[in-house]
């Protein structure tokens, strides 16, 4: 897609993906930050807008996505190994490689659970998605979903505090 198509297609939605992420978010600069950043990720895959069928659609579920996204990190202060910044935690490059080579290990860890496990944990812990969203995606119920969600978690902490302790005895 070129900047012409983009400027016809995509930009006139700027307008209801501000809508969106208001509801979703409680902060009016949170919400336009999240456009901002959609719309920048939208440029950066331009060419595959090529291939979507409704690029509506498309938009709009990024933009949800990425106020889910938004909420999650302000409710967890959890951060996001991609936008690691050595001015923002004031921490050594070599602790913020010690912390991004955790969250490899424990997508590993993640990887190796069973398939209705891994896809639970990822719906709740990386998607943000509710029990009772994730229930009705995977037609279950919500305790089925919960029981899921702990034994994966529990699996996921003891793997790696097993592998932390193996790396450090060696």
């Amino acid at each position: 897609m070129e900047l012409k198509e983009f400027k016809i297609e995509v930009l006139p939605l700027r307008g209801k993906m501000g809508g969106l992420a208001r509801k979703i978010l409680s902060d009016p600069i949170d919400a336009e930050d999240a456009v901002q950043e959609v719309m920048m990720k939208l440029w950066d895959k331009r060419q595959q807008l090529d291939d979507c069928r409704n690029v509506e659609a498309f938009v709009m579920t990024m933009t949800h996505h990425t106020c889910i996204d938004m909420e999650r990190v302000k409710k967890t202060g959890a951060m996001s190994t991609d936008h690691l910044q050595l001015a923002d935690t004031g921490n050594s490059v070599e602790h913020l490689c010690e912390l991004k080579d955790e969250v490899e290990i424990i997508r590993h860890i993640i990887e190796t659970l069973p398939e209705l496990q891994r896809n639970t944990i990822r719906m709740k812990d990386i998607e943000g998605y509710e029990n009772e969203e994730i229930a009705e995606i995977t037609g279950s119920n919500v305790e089925t979903v919960r029981s899921n969600l702990s034994r994966a978690r529990k699996k996921v902490k003891t793997i790696y505090l097993m592998t932390i302790k193996k790396r450090n005895n060696i």
